[in-house]
C-alpha cells in the first residue's frame, strides 16, 4: 500500500487485501479493481489507496493523476465489453474513502436502469464468476491506453 494509513474499519481500505485476480492496476496512488458486492461484469472501482475521504481530501499528487487513470480504465471497460456507454460516478455516502464507480451498460439495460438508475442492477446482475473473466482482458486494455503510464499489479 502506499504511504498511508490502513483505516480498519473501511470497506475500501480493506480492498488492499484484495487478490490479484481482481485487479486490473495498483500503483502507488491508485488502485482499480472488481468490488465483493458490486461484481457485475463490466464494473469497476477505481479508488484512492490512501484513505482519502471526498474528493476534496485528495492531496495534489493523486488529484493531478486521477483524471489519467479515470480516462484509461473507462476507455479500457469500454474497448473490453463493447458497451454503448460506460459511467464513471462518485458518491462517497455509503464508503467515506475517495472512489468512483466505473459502469458498463450494455443496449440490453432498459431505459429505466439507465445514468444513475443502473446501480438497481447490482443485486439482480451480479456474476461474480463472469466478472473476474473480464479482468485479463480489461487489464490487457488498459496497459494499452495507459502507454507508459500503465503500472503493475504489485506495486
Amino acid at each position: 500500500m502506499s504511504a498511508s494509513s490502513d483505516h480498519a474499519d473501511c470497506f475500501m481500505c480493506g480492498l488492499e487485501q484484495n487478490e490479484d485476480t481482481a485487479v486490473v492496476f495498483r500503483d502507488p496512488l491508485w488502485s482499480a479493481e472488481m468490488v465483493p458486492g458490486y461484481d457485475v461484469p463490466g464494473w469497476f472501482v477505481l479508488r484512492a489507496r490512501r484513505h482519502a475521504e471526498r474528493i476534496t481530501g485528495l492531496d495534489d499528487a493523486e488529484l493531478a493523476s486521477f483524471a489519467r487513470r479515470a480516462r484509461d480504465l473507462v476507455a479500457a471497460v469500454t474497448e473490453v465489453t463493447g458497451a454503448p456507454a460506460t459511467y464513471l460516478m462518485v458518491f462517497g455516502e455509503n464508503h467515506p474513502h475517495f472512489h468512483a464507480l466505473i459502469t458498463a451498460r450494455d443496449e440490453q439495460v432498459p431505459t429505466d436502469r439507465r445514468n444513475g438508475n443502473i446501480l438497481r442492477l447490482r443485486d439482480d446482475h451480479a456474476d461474480q464468476v463472469a466478472a473476474a473473466r473480464l479482468v485479463p482482458a480489461v487489464r490487457r486494455a488498459y496497459a494499452k491506453f495507459a502507454g507508459d503510464n500503465a503500472c503493475p499489479i504489485s506495486a
